[in-house]
């Protein structure tokens, strides 16, 4: 079976000056359908920087990333946003919302740019995540916890077979952070292939598999 995403030798550095700052090494991750992979590891090891290249926002210098069967990398970035919307969820802490949209709205966006005829409508993923009754408000207007269901519920709306998810839990309380890791699981038992950057412990013990990432290497 090939796997939903797939990561081969990827490697990204930064010049500053006449330093040169080596943020991947050749790092490989594979995640397959139905499963939930957690990467952990310290500040300015190279977590973020992993999942930029794992979603196209940043293209890496070296190596490859196929989404689904389909390469992502060495595209154009026109060619690599298409295959975000169809195929990827994105959860960040921040800037998950379009301000100016109601919730629903903003979920809504979402489910036309997956292109996908299953997709999941706005109301339900917004039941899903408890927030059926808040649908007609702006992102100001919701709690910070609310806010972040909120983000989930976009990242699900058009049912993308890849959800990736960068400290998801880091910045909520205790119970909304169980909350969302709870439905991050979900996700990956409904058959969505779940990579989370977590600096949670909780998240990570509830993961399939646990990547540790340490100077731009995966150690396990």
């Amino acid at each position: 079976m090939t796997p939903v995403l797939r990561a081969r030798d990827l490697y990204r550095f930064y010049h500053a000056g006449d330093d040169e700052t080596l943020a991947l090494r050749g790092v490989s991750v594979t995640v397959d359908a139905g499963e939930l992979v957690a990467v952990t590891g310290p500040s300015g090891s190279g977590k973020s920087t992993l999942l930029a290249c794992l979603a196209g926002l940043d293209e890496p210098d070296g190596g490859s990333v196929w989404i689904d069967g389909k390469r992502i990398s060495r595209r154009s970035e026109e060619e690599r946003a298409k295959l975000r919307g169809r195929s990827i969820g994105l959860l960040f802490q921040n800037d998950n919302l379009v301000g100016h949209l109601t919730v629903e709205q903003n979920v809504a966006l979402a489910g036309r740019l997956s292109d996908q005829r299953a997709a999941t409508s706005p109301r339900t993923a917004l039941e899903a995540v408890g927030l059926g009754a808040r649908a007609g408000h702006l992102p100001h207007q919701l709690s910070g916890g609310e806010q972040a269901r909120a983000g989930l519920a976009v990242a699900i709306a058009g049912d993308r077979r890849l959800l990736l998810a960068d400290e998801p839990t880091g910045e909520l309380d205790d119970s909304t952070g169980a909350r969302i890791a709870t439905l991050l699981r979900e996700r990956a038992d409904e058959g969505a292939a779940v990579l989370i950057v977590t600096h949670d412990e909780a998240v990570a013990a509830a993961a399939d598999r646990h990547l540790g990432l340490r100077d731009g290497v995966l150690t396990t």
